[in-house]
């Protein structure tokens, strides 16, 4: 079955959803999932530029040859540009499988192996207050795992950044940039203990509560925090420290004992 068309399609305008159609030469197709938060353009560019000439003529049902030949066929491996345009050939690919098959893909990989899985919910706020008042409500939506994130005091939005209120269909290149503004170690460790402080007493021990530091810790100043989240029992702490750097990992669990530490999100 013959790769006929590569196209690549970028949607919903000031967010980017980057989605690649892989069409065979009897019509069928398959889709997958390229976006990379906040670089998208760069996939979409990467995938019409690079990798799509690379598709035409191939046979789709050639998966992990494909696979082998996108990952090791450039010399600049890995990276979240490279991986996220590998993941989507790689998904389109055994959507189109599955079509032949007449099975959804999850039956070709070996078959369901539970009836449900757990999800949590983001809360986000300016303040501890209004973030639990929106975990608050997520709670009686359903969710039974929430990850808190509050603005650290000083700064203007939650990361330092514009916040949610935007046009989603507003180009991203014509909103303004975001503010720089001084960085504060110590207010966004205390800030962060009084949040899930605050989120025990007010939630009790039922509710699983989770953190994304988004890498802005070095490893002692993680491992601190680890320390003053342990009493409150997290379900994981998240890029604690930079996840290129192994070695901060061991750091980390030295220090911190209680809680799941994870980490891979950046890699896309």
């Amino acid at each position: 079955m013959t790769i006929k068309d590569v196209r690549v399609i970028v949607s919903s305008p000031g967010r980017n959803f980057v989605t690649l159609k892989i069409v065979t030469e009897c019509g069928i197709y398959g889709v997958g999932d390229a976006t990379v938060n906040g670089r998208e353009m760069a996939v979409a560019t990467y995938l019409q530029e690079h990798v799509a000439p690379c598709l035409i003529g191939r046979n789709a049902h050639e998966i992990e040859d494909i696979w082998q030949y996108l990952y090791k066929g450039v010399y600049w491996r890995k990276g979240p540009i490279n991986m996220a345009c590998v993941a989507a050939v790689d998904v389109a690919l055994w959507d189109i499988k599955g079509k032949v098959a007449g099975l959804p893909v999850y039956e070709l990989l070996g078959g369901k192996s539970r009836k449900a899985i757990t999800t949590y919910a983001h809360a986000t706020g300016d303040t501890v207050d209004d973030t639990l008042d929106r975990a608050e409500a997520l709670i009686a939506q359903g969710f039974k795992a929430i990850r808190l994130q509050t603005a650290v005091p000083g700064l203007e939005g939650t990361y330092g950044v514009l916040g949610d209120k935007k046009d989603y269909f507003e180009q991203q290149s014509s909103r303004p940039l975001p503010p720089e503004q001084p960085w504060s170690t110590r207010k966004y460790m205390n800030s962060i203990e009084a949040l899930f402080r605050e989120a025990r007493t007010r939630f009790g021990d039922d509710i699983a509560l989770l953190h994304d530091v988004h890498s802005r810790l070095t490893p002692i100043e993680a491992a601190r925090l680890g320390k003053m989240l342990e009493p409150y029992d997290l379900l994981f702490l998240e890029d604690a420290v930079a996840a290129e750097n192994q070695d901060s990992f061991r750091i980390l669990r030295n220090h911190t004992c209680v809680f799941r530490v994870m980490m891979g999100s950046d890699f896309g």
